[in-house]
Formats: structure tokens, sequence, C-alpha cells
């Protein structure tokens, strides 16, 4: 704690602000396991003992507590619901609730940010900026706006502050993380591990220039797919703090009455969007990672678009070969795959028993026996197979589990549109498809000129790696390091030891030595009777120590 004081007392304003919310939500025994109980106000610490708030779970008392705390633990919330391998299901299901409540700021501020990153007066850089915003949130808010040529603009602006706040949430939850897997009910969630995850995440979502990137990349792998609109980004305005683009009109991919006034059918919305996603993953690598209804826009030519590109999920080519194994195993009702896949993708945070392991996986696959793969519930085989990660403490990458959350979002969504949608039956040809082009003979072929090369290298090196050996050898300078893992342990332990019978043995022979003096009467008994009373004392330290924690 007291390496952490530093920056917990520059902000002490607001450490004070986070531990008294916890503690009105009912967290104050948790405030007082981690040593924060001092930066409570006095007068509210009356509240540690107070019973949970009547009538809400612990979920529920999280979340209300991270929307009072504002921005940086409103997106913590969200990226912690994306990861339903860590936390157990009731608070996934609660912080996927989680809502920004943020005022928009003023608008005159916007103009003045605006002209401060794009160097010009705002009458030059637009024909038209709309001062009233469009839309609002944490991190930043949209206004419309004109292009000089007359195109209608959507221009992003970072809130002034965001930055700042959320770095200095940020390190202070980099700080208190440690102390939190300090606890073992905690250690099993890995603190460190997602508050790192979230901190890449967030920072990601703060460069508008990295979303403009990403949206220009999403624009030239579907240029010539006109199912997906993605808009236009203006290099010349956008900045790290400004993204300009085209403006998206359209209606919420979940108002079923808008779509159909615009004469389009919400099934055949439901199986477009859903083959866009399949395109990005299995075609692509790169998918569009918040797929909610307030992020689709239906358009009336029936093309979709997607926006808000800060949250982005990349599939390397080897996860995503473990994905589709893993769905044609269960499809096949493969015990033994199932498990063996499972245990390659999730890294365990405690010892995995197999046992145990496999007759999940059993229980598992008896619910979707005898299915086709294009008939399967996506949605929820997804969810079982995170419940059953988290009962076995086993944690994917964070790509995965931000991909499986979004085809469970997708499924939902594409129920509302039509209540007969099955995910799994636009994803079955693009299973089909992934494994034909594993076995491509192209592909093979260049696979394996890949491989050629380090082998060709590795059978270059072997002689000269030999040679050396072998002149060390014979020139006596080989030398073999072993290393004694755990002896350092057993050292301190003799080193304890020995320094407790140095000092028992020191203490008992001036015990022994000053009272013969002071019994005899010779010698200066006034100097014998504090080194009397100082051996009593040294000899009962020792023995506290060693009652205690075993420490001289």
């Amino acid at each position: 704690m007291e390496a952490h004081l530093f920056r917990f007392l520059r902000h002490l304003g607001r450490v004070r602000q986070i531990m008294t919310v916890l503690v009105t939500f009912g967290f104050g025994d948790l405030i007082e396991r981690l040593g924060f109980r001092g930066y409570v106000e006095w007068g509210k610490r009356r509240l540690f003992r107070r019973p949970p708030v009547e009538g809400l779970t612990t979920a529920q008392r999280l979340r209300l507590a991270f929307e009072q705390l504002g921005p940086t633990f409103i997106k913590f919330g969200q990226v912690l619901s994306t990861r339903p391998d860590l936390l157990p299901p009731d608070v996934i299901d609660e912080l996927a609730k989680l809502q920004e409540h943020v005022p928009t700021f003023e608008p005159e501020e916007a103009v003045r940010l605006l002209e401060e990153e794009l160097r010009q007066p705002i009458d030059r850089l637009f024909a038209d900026f709309d001062r009233t915003p469009l839309a609002g949130g944490s991190l930043a808010q949209v206004h419309r706006a004109t292009h000089r040529d007359g195109t209608p603009l959507a221009v992003k602006v970072r809130r002034p502050r965001a930055v700042h706040d959320i770095e200095r949430d940020l390190g202070l939850m980099q700080e208190a993380a440690p102390l939190f897997a300090g606890i073992p009910q905690f250690a099993i969630f890995d603190p460190v591990g997602l508050v790192n995850y979230f901190a890449r995440t967030i920072r990601r979502e703060l460069n508008f220039r990295r979303e403009g990137r990403t949206i220009e990349e999403f624009r030239k792998l579907f240029r010539k797919d006109a199912t997906l609109l993605v808009p236009r980004v203006y290099e010349d305005l956008t900045t790290d703090a400004v993204l300009t683009m085209d403006f998206i009109g359209g209606c919420r991919a979940d108002d079923l009455e808008a779509i159909r006034r615009q004469g389009l059918d919400p099934a055949q919305v439901a199986r477009n969007g859903a083959r866009i996603y399949m395109k990005q993953v299995f075609e692509f690598g790169i998918f569009h990672g918040d797929p909610h209804p307030g992020n689709v826009r239906i358009q009336s030519d029936g093309s979709i678009a997607l926006l808000d590109y800060g949250m982005v999920g990349m599939l390397k080519d080897a996860l995503r070969d473990k994905l589709v194994d893993l769905l044609l195993a269960v499809a096949r009702n493969q015990v033994d795959e199932v498990t063996s896949i499972v245990q390659e993708l999730g890294h365990p945070q405690q010892p995995v028993d197999p046992v145990l392991l496999k007759a999940d996986v059993h229980d598992l696959l008896d619910r979707y026996y005898g299915i086709p793969l294009e008939q399967l519930h996506i949605g929820r085989l997804l969810s079982d197979f995170t419940t059953l990660l988290a009962n076995h403490t086993l944690r994917c990458p964070a790509d995965l589990m931000l991909l499986l959350r979004t085809f469970v979002t997708l499924d939902g969504l594409g129920r509302q549109l039509d209540p007969t949608f099955n995910l799994a039956t636009e994803l079955a040809p693009f299973v089909e498809q992934v494994v034909r082009r594993r076995y491509d003979p192209r592909r093979l072929a260049a696979r394996m000129a890949q491989d050629v090369g380090p082998l060709l290298q590795a059978a270059h090196d072997l002689p000269l790696s030999l040679q050396r050996t072998l002149r060390k050898l014979s020139e006596d300078e080989l030398k073999v390091q072993l290393e004694h893992r755990g002896l350092d342990r057993l050292i301190h332990e003799f080193d304890r030891s020995s320094n407790r019978v140095v000092v028992g043995l020191i203490t008992s022979s001036l015990v022994v030595a000053s009272a013969l003096i002071i019994r005899s009467g010779a010698g200066s008994t006034w100097l014998m009777v504090p080194i009397f009373a100082l051996s009593g004392f040294l000899g009962i330290w020792l023995i506290y120590g060693i009652l205690t924690s075993g420490r001289l």
C-alpha cells in the first residue's frame, strides 16, 4: 500500500468519491479488506456496516455503483460484460444494461476544440455546422455539418477532459488491481489482466484517428458488397480528437415498424446482417464488436450501416480454425475433440480437473445431440460454452470472447426481427468454406513453403552448433548450469533458524552470567541489573517473534 500512496494522495478527492460510492451501495466490507477505510470521510464511515440495499442483488448494486462513478467505470462495466468467461452470468447481464447519462458539453466548447484541432475557423472548415449536438456519450458528442461540397457530415468531437479523467481513473485502477488480486475471491477473475485489457480498449476508443483508419479498412473490404454501407472518413478533417465522416441516416435495427414502412422485409434484413458479420469474421478476420440496435442503421434501399467502430475485434487464422473445429465437433457430438479444443483455447486460472471437464462437456453436447450444424441455436450454445469456461476458470483470448458476445447479441437481434431466425443457418456455409479453404492444395503448398524455410535454416545451423559444442568439450570450456528451484526458501529458513539460535545463545549467556554476578555480589551490580533486564527483554522478543510471524 505504501508504494502506491503518492498516486492515491495526488487524487485524494477522486479516491474518496470512489470509496464513498462503493460504501453507499453496500461494498464497505470490501473497502476495509483493501485497506482503504482511511480514504472515506469520517462522517460517512458509519455506512461501512450498513446492510446491502434491500431488494437489490450484488450485481445490481455493482451496476448502480458504476453508473454513479461516471464514464470511466461505465465503460469498464461495458467491457467487463464482454468477458463471460471471467464473471458470473448475473453480473454479465447487469453490466450489459449500463447506460451513459452524461450531459452534452457547451456548443461553444465544441467549436473551440474543432478550431484548435483543425487550425482553421469553423466557417472555413464547413459550409454549415449545427451547434446543437445530435448525440452525446461519455467520450464524445456528435454534431451534424455540411461539407463545402454539400455532402452531409457527422462530426465526432472528443470531450475536453476525457483523456485527463480517464487516465486518472486508469492509474487508480491499475494501482488497486494488485490489491484485489491479493484477495482469493477476486484473484480468480484476474483483476490485473482485466484492468490492462480495459486500458488498451478505452485508449483505442479515445484515438479517433485510429477509429477513422478502421472505418476506411472496412470500407475497402466491403467496397464490392452493397449490403454494408460504410461511411467515408475525411482525413483532412480528422485528428486524434475529431472524427469527420459521411452522415448516416436510416432507422434503428429494432424498429420493425420503420423497417416495414420502407417496404423492407425484417427477415431479409436479419439474414443480410448475419451474412455481413459472417463475412467479417470468416473471410476478413476483423469484425465490428458492438452490434447493439443503436449502432445498426437500416437504409431505405435495404443496406445496413454500422456505427461506432471504436470496439473492433481481430481474429487470427489459427483462432478462427479452432472456432470452426469447435462448432463442427459439437455438431458431430465428439466429446474428446471438444474437450481438447476447450483446453487449447482456455488458459486455466486454477488447476483443471480433466475428468470433471470432460463430464461437463459431455453434458453440454447431450443438449445438442443429433442437431445439424445449420439448425444449432448458436446464441444458447455459445452462452453454455462460456458458462463451461467460467465454471472451470478457463480464460480465453479477449478477441474470441468479444466475438462470442457479438454472436450472442447478433442472434438476439436477428430473432427480434424474425422469430424464426437462426444464426447457424447463415453461419454453416461460411464454416464449410473455411474447411474447404483449409485443404485447398494452393494453401497447403504455401504453408509447406513457409515451413520449409525454418527447417532449412535449422539444418544449416545444426552442424555449426554441434561443432562449437564439441570444441568447447575438447578444450574443457563446456559449462553446465544447474538451477535449484525452491532452494532459496530453504536457505532463508536455515538463515532465520541460525539467527534465532545465535540470539538465543547470546541471550541465555547474558542471563546466566549477569544472574551469577548479581548473586555473588561481586563486580558492578548496577551494571549487571540492566544487562539482566535487557537479556530478559531479548528472550521475550525472540519468543514473540517465533509465535507470531517467525521473524526476528
